[in-house]
């Protein structure tokens, strides 16, 4: 499993053990929105913040491609779904491992929202995907929701659970899930889960100390860190978020040095 360990270390910091992750997918869902319009500027922007990794769709790896700055681990995410689609919650996949190594990807990751009327077909193909990153030695990050006619609230904490644990369970090596809104409840989810926890950032916030505070309890559950997509490149300035961010995921900082950073 070396091929695995030496790409995770790309995208998962070796000496904090966790992960500052900028996922810019949305393209597909809802269209170029503020931030994506321009990739390479973006990526730009939160690189020079300290992101460990971008996450993004195939056909965008050419557009966000810098030639220039520092290093960044490469995501590419092979589900795909678009807003006004019948069913906005069945995600596809568009994208292969194979494809996803030909274009330099340093780890691959999918979308599941359990409960929805496709998830049979979304467990499915994370299986299929499983079983290529194996061959493959590449990590899989699980982005894994719980969204559908059963589902009253995602960030209910059992139900926060069981997508966690359905990430470990099927192979992945990274799990996606909401913030359960408490470190105390948090650590329910991470406790019950044998595979690193990261939490999603969601739709755009209020306030950057309600994204810092949100961050903090997260960590203080023994999450492994963040993937905020809206809340970093959609500020108005993603390099000081990113790099706010990144001193409290890697050292520790508390929400006061990372409000007293970004206003710097």
């Amino acid at each position: 499993m070396i091929g695995k360990a030496i790409r995770l270390e790309r995208i998962i910091d070796r000496n904090s053990h966790r992960t500052v992750i900028v996922p810019m997918d949305h393209g597909v869902t809802v269209g170029p929105i503020a931030g994506l319009a321009d990739m390479r500027t973006t990526v730009s922007k939160v690189v020079s913040g300290g992101a460990n990794a971008i996450l993004m769709h195939k056909g965008m790896v050419r557009a966000g491609h810098r030639g220039t700055g520092r290093d960044v681990g490469l995501i590419i995410h092979l589900s795909a779904g678009t807003a006004i689609s019948p069913d906005p919650n069945a995600k596809e996949l568009v994208c292969t491992v194979e494809e996803a190594v030909k274009l330099g990807a340093d780890a691959v990751s999918i979308h599941i929202n359990l409960g929805a009327e496709t998830d049979k077909e979304m467990l499915r193909h994370f299986g299929l995907v499983s079983e290529r990153c194996l061959e493959w030695q590449m990590p899989l990050v699980a982005m894994i929701y719980t969204r559908g006619p059963k589902i009253e609230n995602e960030y209910d904490v059992e139900h926060a659970k069981l997508a966690a644990r359905v990430g470990a369970e099927l192979g992945a090596d990274i799990v996606k899930v909401v913030y359960t809104g408490s470190a105390e409840s948090f650590r329910q989810v991470v406790d019950g889960c044998p595979i690193p926890v990261v939490i999603a950032g969601g739709p755009k916030m209020g306030s950057d100390e309600e994204i810092f505070r949100m961050v903090a309890g997260a960590l203080e559950a023994g999450g492994a860190g963040l993937s905020i997509g809206r809340n970093a490149f959609q500020h108005e300035h993603p390099d000081k978020m990113i790099q706010a961010l990144s001193r409290m995921v890697h050292q520790g900082a508390g929400v006061d040095e990372a409000l007293a950073l970004l206003k710097s």
